[in-house]
């Protein structure tokens, strides 16, 4: 007999590789500084890196529990108390998840069925749509404005309906690095007050806020908080985007729901750097510093960017920087935002994300986003290489 593998009928025919994984190859294939992917190309702090080693060599790798260690969990509640005022019981309201997007897909898989209606806001992060789908979920798309990337509130409340599940917001906004603001975050209580309406809040860049804004957590809001699912990055906060660990903070209730399917899908989370992070933790000064570490970058950045003729959008938060291509010189600056990136990073040596794959229709408008959660060594090399347009 001949050996043989079965065919497949693909359950995602629509869904390819990532963009991120395509232009950081495209990066790496031709020397390009990669701007595009979000993530650092420097160290964290020696003194993490040394807390996770010391758990190690004290013999602490085997699983911990499946909610995640006990002093790691309340050592979360005690940050989001003194941050925004609200308690979450670390036994049953926090769980240590294997980053925050596993912790998306699990929420939406433990609360979506099948026809189930999701809001999302596009421009947005490139998980939420195929999370829904594997959920059987239906994606319901709400246009955030364009170029200002501000919530419209009139469309969104007219997209809820009564299969209406839950909605995902997410601020500080990747890819815009528009944030919500106070008002934002009470119209939309106001909007889902009289509803059964889920929030699904990622708030993974909450500590890359520049002044004079601030970030506002769906933890400070008695109406959102009541229905909400909060989402936390480790590794955005701490620059070890690598260790894939993060928080999901919900009532009682909703974690319960949760852990169910997070039990039989990562089950548990790293043990030495839950313990790691745990010590580290001890000190908030490191992300009580973050945004003014990260706003030096995005000024140096914007200030090199100003010199040429892109055109910048403002940056209140994340480590993303988005530009509109269309007052440069170069001919170039026609294509499609995807040509126009493939163009950059080949021809100019600068990878960048073009923000129409945040859209499920590819709206292009033409902008794009670079990260500058790099060295100012690497963010002055792109300057230099960019200055040509």
């Amino acid at each position: 007999m001949t050996p043989h593998t079965p065919s497949l009928v693909s359950k995602h025919p629509n869904m390819g590789t990532t963009i991120f994984t395509v232009m950081s190859g495209l990066a790496t294939e031709t020397g390009a500084v990669n701007l595009g992917q979000g993530f650092p190309d420097f160290a964290c702090d020696p003194k993490l890196t040394q807390a996770v080693s010391g758990a190690m060599q004290e013999g602490l790798n085997q699983y911990p529990p499946m909610t995640g260690i006990a002093p790691l969990r309340e050592a979360v509640s005690a940050k989001i108390k003194n941050l925004y005022g609200r308690h979450y019981d670390a036994t049953s309201e926090i769980t240590v998840t294997a980053g925050a997007t596993q912790a998306i897909l699990t929420i939406i898989l433990a609360v979506v069925h099948p026809g189930d209606e999701v809001i999302v806001l596009e421009p947005c992060y490139d998980s939420y749509i195929p999370n829904i789908d594997m959920a059987g979920g239906v994606v319901v798309r709400v246009p955030l404005t364009p170029g200002a990337f501000r919530p419209d509130f009139d469309k969104i409340q007219a997209a809820i309906t009564t299969q209406t599940r839950a909605i995902i917001i997410n601020s500080p906004h990747n890819p815009s690095g528009m944030i919500w603001s106070e008002q934002d975050m009470l119209r939309l209580q106001e909007i889902l007050a009289p509803t059964q309406v889920l929030l699904i809040s990622d708030e993974v860049y909450e500590h890359m806020v520049y002044a004079p804004n601030r970030h506002w957590s769906a933890a400070q809001f008695e109406g959102l908080a009541a229905r909400a699912f909060i989402v936390s990055s480790f590794g955005k906060t701490y620059h070890v985007t690598g260790w894939k660990i993060g928080t999901v903070c919900a009532p009682a209730s909703l974690t319960a729901e949760f852990r169910k399917v997070h039990q039989f899908n990562v089950f548990t989370v790293n043990t030495p750097m839950q313990y790691g992070l745990t010590r580290y933790m001890a000190d908030p000064q490191p992300y009580l510093e973050l945004p003014a570490f990260y706003q030096r970058k995005r000024d140096l950045f914007r200030q090199g960017l100003a010199q040429t003729k892109f055109k910048l959008l403002p940056g209140e938060g994340t480590y993303f920087q988005c530009v509109d291509i269309s007052g440069l010189s170069v001919p170039e600056k026609n294509l499609s935002e995807a040509d126009f990136c493939k163009w950059l990073t080949t021809d100019i040596g600068v990878a960048a994300i073009p923000l129409s794959v945040f859209y499920a229709d590819n709206f292009d408008q033409r902008v794009i986003r670079f990260c500058f959660a790099k060295q100012d060594e690497t963010l002055q090399k792109a300057l230099g290489r960019l200055s040509k347009l």
